[in-house]
């Protein structure tokens, strides 16, 4: 993996490294680092919350504050392949990455049983939250709470030339410059400073990571209509990762008691926004009374988004197809 770059000076605090104050120890025997936010108002809810693709659990430190300050400790482990945990810049394999969730949450359910446990997941982290929670035995807890989760079918165009070049160079890496687009994750320029500059953040991506989020990404929104227990599924509408196509699929498959919350404005980085706050309080609203409207109003909007056909394109087949031919030299090594 390259190395993380040197900031300018006015950028040093955004190159910290923030020790883990905690592992979770696994089935395998691994002990996965996170960091502990503990709730500063009377406990009444711990939150198990997962980064997304190339993150880390540092995805988690601009929000804590605001849950914690609710009674809501969170915490915050690496994944499998990202920050420090084992296989970092790998792809240890979407079992394996579930197997870790499901030994995390019996370990804090373990240790605080009067507690009630919700998941949230960002991107990544939310569409392995989807496959969790749709398998006949899901763990029980309080709720789940997914942000953007990566859900896009990018059809065979993109997915069998990504294929066949991860299997010949699984090793090779890209960085996002090969690709002809440029988005934009977050309206947040501090936060978008602190996770180019993090030392746990990935700055490329394993071909054979590449295929294994593809995959990942595919399997999350076939997995949308088993969905079990209580669901807040959040999406902003500037999203430019995970299209409104892909998206509006995924809110008409999964099940009615599913709430939806769209966020005007709202990129990728939902929490890191500069409206991040919005996303918060609707998620704290909702994990104390979950049967009453979202502050934001965001419920309302959702389906406002929807009645007017917002997404309404076949799922796929707007896919920007990640590898084109001009492009593999670009992706191969000589």
């Amino acid at each position: 993996m390259p190395p993380a770059p040197t900031p300018p000076a006015r950028f040093a605090a955004a190159a910290r490294l923030v020790p883990a104050n905690m592992g979770l120890p696994v089935s395998d025997g691994a002990v996965i680092p996170a960091r502990r936010w503990p709730a500063t108002a009377p406990e009444h809810a711990i939150l198990l919350a997962y980064h997304g693709f190339n993150d880390s659990r540092d995805a988690w430190e601009s929000a804590a504050p605001f849950f914690t300050q609710h009674g809501v400790t969170v915490i915050a482990p690496d994944q499998r392949g990202f920050g420090q945990a084992p296989m970092r810049g790998g792809w240890a394999g979407v079992p394996r990455m579930l197997a870790d969730m499901r030994d995390e949450i019996a370990q804090i359910r373990a240790a605080h049983p009067n507690t009630p446990l919700y998941l949230a997941g960002e991107s990544m982290g939310g569409a392995l939250l989807m496959l969790l929670m749709a398998q006949p035995d899901a763990p029980h807890v309080a709720g789940t709470i997914l942000l953007a989760p990566a859900v896009w079918n990018l059809g065979v165009g993109a997915d069998v030339p990504l294929r066949v070049v991860a299997t010949l160079f699984p090793k090779n890496l890209v960085t996002g410059r090969e690709l002809p687009v440029h988005v934009v994750a977050s309206d947040n320029m501090a936060a978008l400073i602190r996770l180019y500059y993090d030392p746990l953040t990935l700055r490329a991506t394993r071909l054979e990571a590449l295929r294994g989020l593809v995959g990942l990404m595919k399997q999350a929104g076939q997995a949308a209509p088993a969905l079990h227990g209580k669901v807040l599924c959040v999406y902003g509408d500037q999203d430019q990762l995970v299209p409104p196509e892909a998206m509006a699929h995924i809110w008409q498959t999964m099940p009615s008691t599913v709430r939806r919350d769209l966020i005007p404005g709202g990129h990728h980085l939902l929490l890191r926004d500069r409206n991040g706050q919005m996303v918060m309080t609707d998620m704290v609203g909702w994990m104390i009374n979950p049967e009453t409207w979202l502050p934001s109003g965001g419920d309302f909007t959702a389906s406002a988004w929807a009645a007017l056909g917002q997404g309404q394109t076949q799922w796929g087949k707007n896919g920007v197809p990640l590898f084109l031919p001009a492009q593999l030299d670009g992706v191969v090594s000589p």
